[in-house]
């Protein structure tokens, strides 16, 4: 096999066995008792990926634009190009349904391995060309970097932003050398589609690299940097019709929390940079201890040029520090401090620091002074983590261990069974040290994060119970509780109103609010609202409660027709809202703290947490807003007269008379719609004759529906129309979908005329000069690197 092939596969390699040996070590799934079901891994991304094998498979209800099964119905294209639009998402559906944590835990892994192979190959283009495994090792180091093995490893998306980056800097390299007009666009428009949030901190990075080596080989020149902004405005351009509408569905989402920027203690940042270590709020900076000190010997060598060494050296000090200064922090998040993990622009640091511990090997190995100097750098940055709460004992012996042994390697005669034994060292120290950090981290995010349920033989119960009574659009099978995550109608199946995404719309959060719905994640992860009267509202004939399918008969169909008049105004009583939007009078105020006889009592105390108790039936709520609110819950039916419930904190009572409910949704139900026919990407209905008033979608009225010859508005946060046109016909077109096919034609339209220039042009283009400003010679005798051939 050629020494380049070997090179990929050896890198892509050595991420799977560090990956895999450290959750084996750990015993995580898929090698051990505990779970990986933690935070929005469980919450969104196993979900969103079982939603898309569902559509793959042509099972979903809905399409690419709409999705019919969570939050009452959503636009799915934002969430789409958000979680789903990697190329490697669609593996997951050669996976059997059941085993998509498998599916994703295998994707997750393929993007780590490919990131290795993807840096191995961009260090090998830079040259000059070296012994082969040491860009396999520096590839791995890169992939194995602490941001990916501690935050990647369970936001999978953002591992397509490790990929990235070395790929943007592979097209920086094209750009500089006149190389490759069309596919460098189709490079960028492939990274921003495949997660454009870390793209866009990929691209920043490269742009800065792609500084350094202008400025190394006396390059620099406007027409570079315009065809670098060409290059990547028209890669963007052509990700438009996914991106906009993704932009414009944040805007639309309810807002989250904002946070003002505080950096990490000095002490805390450098411990990251050490192996195992874990903390959630400082970046996870940690690369194979080879790295720190090739590119801290960079600094000490004399055959290196100082340009190079100080550029480069700057550039790694200037990416670090701009972590921690507030403006350079929201230019790296798009200008926008995260809700969760406020440095995940961390890889792009440990590929820079790569860059420059390669940039040092393209003079041979370091010598003796350069490497004392490198080893000193290390030390000195160790010494700085000490008092940091975070390191532990595996952390200074690892890093003690791996600077000897990858010292020592670099000390060894470079000829013979030495060589063997050197790539030995360093290749164990990359090994040992990201398995254990991984390991590690594995161990933390149980301690440390919310954790859910992993898939087993219960929830396929309920998923089957689920699909066995599905009767949409005739009615609704919400997916009900207890939760297992934050999109169980996405996991589970059925239609119901649960639903987290950082594009959950701010209508429907203040809509199921209103009614009494709950939420964790500060208003973005919506909880299935149990309650008889949304279910009827919302045409829900089946739920799952307390482990078993519950059926009824008390539901309205997806269509009805309301008397004319103004729509309803909510209050602050989700009873009164309730009514409101049914039309009729269904609840009773308790009478000195208790129901009547036979009556169902419902509790509204959306900031209690703890137990309210009626008789011998138990609830236990969980609230506190903003983060966490308490949705509207049964305490049971009133069975003794004057029996008070006992609960936790301030709330109000209903008492819900079912003969009431039962008779307000027949009379609805003579107003319904006669058909109704849902479609992937929109809803028609035949109204009843000589129908006045307002025809009501039991759907949340979200931005970019369309209706024929009828404005679309709202009537209580649902999607209505005039009903006198005798019929209802509405498609929903993501907000920004036109704008977005509108950029990417004129973007196509530029790489098309960027071919046909390059095709008349007929001129190849000149090469450019190498890295350092010149020709680089590999330092004395050393055969472990050699000039780059041709």
């Amino acid at each position: 096999m050629p020494k380049t092939k070997r090179s990929y596969l050896l890198s892509a390699l050595l991420a799977v066995v560090a990956v895999c040996g450290g959750d084996a070590v750990a015993r995580v799934f898929p090698f051990g008792p505990r779970h990986r079901a933690v935070n929005d891994l469980a919450n969104q991304f196993v979900p969103f990926h079982a939603h898309l094998w569902d559509l793959l498979h042509g099972r979903a209800d809905g399409g690419l634009l709409l999705d019919w099964q969570a939050g009452w119905g959503t636009s799915f294209l934002p969430d789409y190009g958000t979680y789903l639009s990697s190329p490697f998402a669609p593996l997951v559906a050669l996976f059997p349904r059941g085993d998509v944590e498998y599916a994703v835990y295998a994707v997750t892994v393929l993007k780590t391995a490919v990131a290795a192979a993807a840096m191995t190959f961009l260090l090998r283009r830079l040259g000059p060309a070296g012994v082969w495994w040491w860009a396999s090792v520096l590839g791995a180091s890169y992939a194995l970097c602490g941001w990916s093995l501690a935050e990647g490893t369970y936001n999978p998306m953002w591992l397509d932003g490790l990929i990235s980056f070395p790929l943007l800097c592979l097209v920086g390299e094209w750009v500089r050398e006149g190389r490759r007009p069309l596919l460098g666009p189709l490079v960028v428009a492939v990274c921003w589609l495949a997660n454009f949030y870390t793209a866009y901190m990929a691209t920043l990075g490269a742009a800065l690299v792609l500084l350094v080596r202008l400025a190394l080989t006396d390059s620099f020149r406007v027409r570079v940097l315009g065809r670098a902004a060409l290059t990547t405005g028209i890669g963007i351009g052509l990700a438009a019709p996914v991106l906009v509408p993704v932009f414009l569905g944040s805007r639309h989402a309810y807002p989250g929390v904002v946070r003002d920027f505080a950096p990490a203690a000095g002490t805390d940042f450098l411990a990251r940079l050490l192996p195992v270590t874990y903390s959630f709020a400082t970046p996870a900076a940690f690369v194979c201890t080879a790295v720190p000190l090739l590119a801290g010997a960079l600094l000490f060598r004399r055959d290196a040029p100082g340009r190079e060494r100080w550029l480069w050296g700057g550039l790694c000090a200037a990416v670090a520090l701009s972590m921690q200064w507030g403006p350079t922090h929201l230019a790296w998040h798009a200008f926008a401090t995260p809700n969760g993990s406020p440095y995940r622009q961390t890889f792009v640091l440990s590929g820079v620091l790569v860059l420059a511990a390669w940039t040092g090997l393209a003079h041979g190995l370091p010598d003796r002074r350069s490497l004392l100097g490198g080893t000193a750098v290390v030390l000195a940055l160790t010494a700085g983590a000490l008092p940091s709460p975070l390191l532990t004992s595996w952390s200074l012996l690892l890093a003690g261990a791996g600077l000897a042994a990858v010292a020592g390697a670099f000390l060894l005669p470079r000829r013979g069974r030495y060589g063997l034994l050197a790539a030995l060292l360093v290749t164990g120290t990359l090994l040992g040290q990201a398995a254990a950090t991984t390991a590690y981290a594995d161990r933390e995010r149980l301690v440390r994060l919310d954790d859910y349920p992993p898939w087993g033989a219960e929830h396929e119960r309920r998923a089957a119970a689920l699909a066995a009574a599905d009767g949409w659009p005739a009615y609704r099978t919400d997916s009900g509780l207890p939760r297992v995550a934050g999109n169980d109608p996405l996991l589970l199946g059925g239609q119901g109103a649960a639903y987290y995404s950082s594009h959950t719309p701010a209508v429907l959060t203040e809509t199921l609010a209103a009614l009494g719905g709950g939420w964790t994640s500060r208003g973005r992860n919506l909880l299935s609202l149990d309650n008889p009267v949304t279910d009827a509202l919302f045409g829900v004939g089946a739920r799952w409660r307390d482990g078993e399918l519950v059926r009824t008969d008390a539901y309205l169909p997806l269509v009805t027709v309301r008397p004319p008049g103004p729509p309803p105004a909510y209050g602050p009583s989700p009873f009164r809202n309730q009514e409101l939007l049914l039309g009729a009078e269904v609840y009773e105020p308790p009478h000195a703290g208790a129901c009547r006889v036979g009556t169902e009592v419902f509790l509204w105390a959306p900031d209690a947490t703890g137990t309210a108790r009626l008789g011998d039936r138990e609830t236990h709520l969980l609230g506190g807003r903003p983060k966490r609110r308490a949705a509207l819950t049964s305490l049971g039916v009133q069975r003794v007269p004057g029996l008070k419930p006992d609960l936790p904190g301030p709330g109000e009572l209903g008492c819900l008379d079912h003969d009431r409910l039962r008779s307000a949704v027949t009379a609805l139900r003579a107003r319904a719609a006669t058909s109704v026919r849902v479609t992937s990407d929109g809803i028609r209905a035949t109204l009843p004759p000589g129908s006045t008033g307002t025809a009501v979608v039991a759907t949340p009225h979200i931005a970019g529906w369309h209706c024929e010859n009828a404005t679309p508005l709202s009537y209580g946060g649902l999607l209505a129309v005039p009903a006198e046109n005798g019929e209802l016909s509405c498609t929903f077109r993501p907000p920004g979908l036109r704008a977005g096919l509108a950029a990417g034609a004129v973007a196509a339209l530029g790489l098309l005329g960027m071919a046909v220039w390059t095709v008349r042009s007929g001129r190849s283009p000149r090469p450019a000069a190498p890295a350092g400003g010149g020709v680089v010679r590999p330092r004395g005798e050393s055969p472990l690197v050699r000039p780059r051939e041709g």
